[in-house]
């Protein structure tokens, strides 16, 4: 079971309302409904919007939501939200419609006591908030992270910054390059989106002048957030090992694998003609190239390599993928 709570508060009662956080959240919930392929992911993710005065996310409420997601022992139970995020001296909180100072807001504290308490084998939580970094952090010592085995938390900027708006408001900065992630833009090569590579999409794309992803995690291994088109199929990712025996294996090629070439290489005798078995290994071997797990040898491209009897050999990318086919984990 993969359980999703999804938060996006606009309006407030007190406190200045925001533009973004209810698209955010429509648009998170879109996006991990379901995997690329069409198939269900997180079952009926529940939604909670603050968009008026007569529709208002309330303490009590998220709270309650809360304590019911990590409630159980579901495979992962995933927090989302977006909206205001206050701290003072003693610890962080997530704003409520109806909060006034900020600390009367739902306690980070009390969101994390329920997170670290909870039976689910992956806890992730991801919040799109000013200040949203210091969820997490021990309240007895400064830079220390009290969490729990299977915890995740990523979050829009550190514990001293604010969050940001995409130019013209309507969405948030961090949000928009976490749906773009989970759209596939931080896809492995076998199609699975994981927390680490979302907060490696995100860190990449902000920069070092702009607000500061904040990333926190406990777990042994990462569990997958989504599952996209991979961007090569499967039999050619399994098939590395055939083609090459060893990870520092030079492949020789020669003319015969290219099965396109100039007329003045098509009249020369000399030139080996198209052969059908190498030109379709040489079409797998393209595709590694445009995957980064293949490179030519001593030639600008692929074409040249076969063209003038070079060879071709795996990158790092490519010797890393050699091993986990190699291991039996592909």
């Amino acid at each position: 079971m993969r359980k999703a709570l999804i938060v996006g508060i606009d309006h407030y009662d007190h406190i200045r309302s925001l533009s973004g956080c209810v698209n955010d959240a429509h648009a998170v919930k879109a996006v991990l409904e379901r995997h690329a392929d069409g198939t269900l992911n997180f079952k009926a993710p529940q939604l909670l919007t603050g968009t008026s005065a007569a529709r208002r996310v309330l303490k009590k409420d998220l709270k309650e939501a809360v304590r019911q997601l990590f409630s159980d022992d579901a495979e992962i139970a995933l927090l989302y939200f977006a909206g205001h995020g206050y701290i003072e001296d003693t610890g962080g909180f997530l704003c409520t419609s109806e909060c006034e100072t900020g600390d009367d807001g739902l306690s980070l504290a009390d969101i994390m006591s329920l997170v670290n308490k909870s039976t689910a084998r992956n806890k992730v939580i991801i919040l799109d908030s000013c200040h949203g970094g210091v969820a997490g952090n021990s309240a007895l010592v400064t830079g220390l992270a009290e969490i729990s085995s299977g915890v995740t938390i990523l979050t829009a900027s550190t514990e001293n910054q604010y969050a940001m708006e995409t130019p013209g408001g309507g969405a948030g900065v961090f949000t928009s390059l976490l749906v773009d992630a989970l759209n596939g833009a931080a896809s492995n090569l076998v199609g699975e989106i994981t927390p680490g590579s979302v907060y490696a999409h995100i860190d990449q794309s902000l920069g070092p002048w702009a607000q500061r992803p904040v990333f926190k995690t406990n777990v042994k291994t990462f569990v997958s957030l989504r599952k996209t088109d991979p961007p090569i199929a499967l039999e050619d990712l399994r098939a590395l090992t055939t083609h090459f025996p060893t990870p520092d294996h030079d492949l020789r090629l020669d003319p015969s694998y290219e099965p396109e070439r100039p007329s003045g290489f098509a009249a020369d005798p000399a030139v080996l003609p198209p052969d059908p078995v190498n030109t379709v290994v040489f079409r797998r071997l393209q595709k590694y190239v445009r995957v980064n797990l293949v490179r030519p040898v001593n030639a600008p491209h692929m074409w040249h390599a076969a063209m003038e009897s070079q060879s071709c050999q795996l990158t790092s990318l490519g010797q890393h993928y050699w091993s986990l086919v190699k291991e039996g984990l592909i």
